[in-house]
């Protein structure tokens, strides 16, 4: 009898407990809401809600913290500045409209943040930019970026017409500034007039769920996402179609010291853009280092994948795998050319024309770099570039399908090499297979080209040169000053003319090891430069064609 009434007794206890907690939740819940509407929101597009939702965002932060609630509706606004503590969240079926009225933005953003800890912005809702774009001729408007393209146009005689922003739109859609425990997930962010997202100095941030569009054939300046100096940043399951650069990491001195942008994964996204779908920034004056981005897909893309530093910073530790890359070729105020690889170190007066050679920061590094498990396509050819005083050190592509096809219905095309590394050191590539698709290009020769290589391992490379009319006497492999090669394990292709060129006079300590050379005319041929036994063969399979 005892044993029962103690049984009933834990029983009665514990359901209190459940009522109790379940109670308090309720509770709490209900006066940690701040609905926008009680605070003078009408949900009217044409109303400016401004000022309601700063009050909710204070009543917010003055409580402590809570949930700043924006119910069904559409609410048109300048600059929401948030707090600490604050969650805001729009829910399914409310629109955050950038308002057009230049005067409501004391911030270049609609949402604003700075030295704020724990907030949060999420839901299933819209934001909305505006974005609104104008075409017109270049006129005196100058883009060094861009002026190769520019020049391409000019023989042609083709006019120089292009997007402008409009003049009634402000701002990006976020600007953080050295926040920490920020998360921004599940809201739809379209039509962004500048960056969508800019984040500086920002410490563990989670970007979940979120769908980033803007114009991919106008968003000039229209970013998706650009980590500036930030720590900790998860990005995942996100879609990102923008008109400029999908997701850029930069490491620059606009809102303070230059920070190194560090200690990022992202996973499980896709992205597609008008210029490059992820790009390691030209604009890096300090470091970008330890990113990992794994299970994404690139498409409909001007570039793939960019390395560029032109700031003197270093770009290391950096993993990419498991991706599909899918380029084609946009109009010509856009940067990039339908290549899947690009990498490029510069100095900014070999850049920018106007630029004083005096105020240029050393080159860059870019080292360490690893892309494995890739299908890749593009109408242009991938570059990938050192500089004279640091070369390009210890990348790696492993697992990669590359496949080139030209597009007939742009004004240019400029590829030549289906790949090329010039002035690199501690190059890898491995199981490499490059692919010659339809329609083809007059221009195209080769499948490798290596310039200026120290430190080469080729490893499982399947390919021939192009054979288009003309070219079937080029070799697959250009191999220009290279030093200190292994090549094992390659095969030449049926209808290979040549498939090793070796050229110049620093070309030496390069062997071959258990090549398949029976599908090639010609295995190896070597230049009256190359100085004798700069090239040892071993194991190699051959017959007379």
């Amino acid at each position: 009898m005892i044993s029962l009434m103690k049984r009933i007794a834990s029983l009665l206890f514990f359901v209190i407990l459940i009522f109790g907690v379940y109670a308090a939740a309720q509770t709490s819940a209900k006066t940690a809401v701040f609905n926008i509407k009680d605070f003078g929101a009408t949900g009217l597009k044409s109303d400016n809600a401004r000022a309601a939702i700063e009050r909710a965002v204070n009543a917010c932060a003055a409580a402590g913290g809570g949930l700043v609630y924006v119910p069904p509706g559409d609410y048109s606004t300048g600059t929401i500045h948030l707090r600490s503590h604050v969650r805001f969240l729009v829910e399914a079926g409310a629109t955050i409209y950038s308002i057009k009225l230049k005067e409501a933005f004391d911030k270049d953003a609609l949402f604003y943040g700075e030295d704020l800890v724990n907030i949060t912005l999420e839901g299933r809702g819209t934001i909305n930019g505006q974005a609104g774009y104008v075409y017109k001729p270049k006129g005196d408007f100058h883009d060094d970026f861009i002026y190769p393209n520019q020049t391409e146009m000019e023989k042609l005689g083709r006019p120089l017409i292009r997007s402008f922003p409009k003049d009634d739109q402000f701002g990006k859609l976020v600007l953080f500034l050295r926040c920490k425990d920020v998360r921004i997930a599940g809201l739809n962010f379209i039509d962004s007039p500048s960056w969508t997202m800019h984040l500086y100095g920002c410490e563990r941030t989670v970007i979940d769920g979120v769908y980033i569009r803007s114009s991919l054939k106008d968003g000039v300046w229209a970013d998706g996402i650009d980590p500036d100096g930030c720590k900790d940043l998860r990005l995942s399951n996100s879609t990102i179609e923008t008109g400029d650069d999908a997701l850029v990491f930069y490491s620059m001195n606009w809102f303070g010291p230059a920070l190194p942008c560090e200690n990022i994964t992202v996973t499980n996204c896709r992205l597609s853009s008008a210029s490059s779908a992820i790009k390691f920034c030209d604009g890096n004056m300090n470091a970008i280092r330890n990113v990992t981005i794994d299970n994404c897909v690139i498409t409909n893309s001007n570039r793939g994948i960019a390395f560029m530093d032109f700031d003197g910073g270093v770009v290391e530790n950096i993993v990419l795998s498991n991706l599909t890359i899918d380029c084609v070729r946009y109009d010509w105020f856009w940067w990039g050319d339908g290549e899947p690889f690009h990498f490029n170190i510069k100095k900014r007066s070999e850049i920018h024309k106007n630029w004083k050679k005096e105020d240029d920061r050393p080159a860059g590094v870019i080292r360490n770099v690893k892309l494995t498990n890739i299908i890749a396509r593009g109408k242009g050819a991938s570059v990938c570039n050192g500089h004279p005083d640091n070369w390009l050190d210890g990348i790696t592509l492993e697992n990669v399908k590359l496949v080139i096809a030209h597009d007939p219905a742009a004004p240019y095309d400029k590829a030549v090499h289906a790949l090329t590394f010039k002035q690199t050191k501690n190059l890898k590539l491995r199981n490499i297979e490059i692919v010659w698709d339809k329609p083809e290009y007059a221009q195209w020769e080769s499948a490798l080209c290596l310039e200026e290589v120290q430190g080469l391992e080729l490893d499982g490379f399947n390919g021939r040169q192009a054979r288009v009319a003309g070219q079937e006497s080029a070799p697959a492999v250009i191999m220009n000053q290279v030093e200190n090669a292994v090549v094992r394990h390659c095969a030449a292709l049926p209808g290979t003319a040549v498939f090793f060129d070796v050229r110049g006079e620093k070309s030496k300590d390069i062997v071959l090891i258990g090549n398949d050379f029976r599908n090639a005319k010609t295995a190896v041929r070597q230049g009256k430069e190359v100085g004798s036994g700069a090239v040892h063969e071993l194991e190699n399979i051959r017959t007379s064609k």
